[in-house]
């Protein structure tokens, strides 16, 4: 288990099927993780936020599976996994109501600079924001549709905001979406966004995704809100666009370094507010993650797979059977 605990409910069902659970004393110790693979005859492995390496599940000749307690993989070296033959799952859709909910928590809170006038307040200073913006009537540029982006379109539309889309897989289920824009490209939908929120796994191709030309691109005044991956945005870029005034804000769960090394430029900004990337960590996606990771495992070691489309590596699911082996 690669983290120091585990919701309840998904403790209690691996007690219930006798599997014995290795928790990590530090959330964030690579090194520690490493260790008790090569030490440990460890069947499966429920994958938090801290990295599991290549070297972490190559030095473990009993690993069979191993479940995302989320949906992004990106701190997962799923090309090893691969080559090994072992499926990797996640947990979609467990968290999507809670890292929906932050996303407008964080949209709310940068358009009307409400971070900074806390911080005012708190130093005895009566500052009041007189640059606040209101989302009824703004643009809505969603990078990526899937479960989290549809529940923040709903969401904003009851806002009052116009919703535009860019999401090549579910351009073809466009019509199912009445009063949302769907565009071609994501070029096309920038320069029309006033506030743009991404909703993108970690790959080879989001990678730096939204750089400093598309962050250009939008609109003078314009806000960015990341509670994807903080790989997929040019922080460097954000940075400059929020210091010269191109941007009005950022509201920013995700940042490329985790956790947020002290004095990083980002922590100075008064336009920018953070939270240290607790989109799913509300108590009831902390259930749901923790019972469909828990659920993953156990249904590939007792020969009851989880759905392939689940896997996001399926094509090893074709080479091998589920095993019924919990050690």
């Amino acid at each position: 288990m690669t983290a120091p605990r585990l919701a309840p409910e998904g403790l209690d069902l691996l007690r219930s099927a006798g599997a014995r659970a290795i928790f990590l004393s530090d959330a964030e110790d690579v090194a520690e993780v490493e260790a008790i693979m090569s030490r440990e005859p460890v069947d499966a492995v429920i994958s938090r936020t801290v990295e599991l390496s290549a070297r972490a599940i190559n030095a473990c000749p009993t690993l069979k599976v191993i479940s995302k307690h989320g949906v992004g993989v990106g701190n997962i070296d799923v090309h090893a996994a691969t080559a090994r033959a072992i499926p990797v799952y996640t947990t979609p859709g467990a968290n999507a109501a809670s890292v929906a909910e932050l996303t407008i928590a964080l949209m709310l809170a940068a358009t009307r600079k409400v971070g900074w006038m806390d911080r005012e307040l708190r130093a005895g200073r009566w500052s009041r924001a007189q640059d606040g913006l209101e989302l009824r009537g703004l643009n809505l540029g969603l990078v990526g549709f899937g479960q989290v982006g549809r529940r923040v379109a709903r969401i904003a539309t009851a806002l009052e905001m116009s919703v535009h889309v860019f999401d090549p897989a579910a351009q073809r289920e466009s019509e199912r979406f009445e009063g949302v824009v769907f565009h071609s490209s994501l070029d096309s939908m920038i320069p029309i966004s006033h506030v743009l929120s991404l909703h993108v796994p970690l790959n080879q191709a989001t990678r730096n995704l939204i750089d400093r030309q598309r962050i250009r691109l939008l609109p003078s005044g314009a806000v960015v809100v990341n509670t994807a991956r903080g790989e997929v945005l040019d922080e460097v870029a954000l940075i400059e666009a929020l210091k010269d005034g191109q941007l009005h804000a950022a509201g920013l769960d995700t940042m490329v370094s985790e956790p947020l090394p002290a004095g990083h430029e980002l922590s100075s900004l008064g336009n920018v507010v953070l939270t240290p990337h607790v989109g799913g960590s509300t108590s009831a996606a902390l259930s749901a993650m923790a019972l469909g990771a828990v659920r993953n495992v156990l249904g590939w070691l007792d020969g009851a797979p989880p759905p392939s489309e689940s896997c996001v590596n399926p094509s090893v699911l074709s080479l091998i059977s589920p095993q019924a082996s919990i050690g």
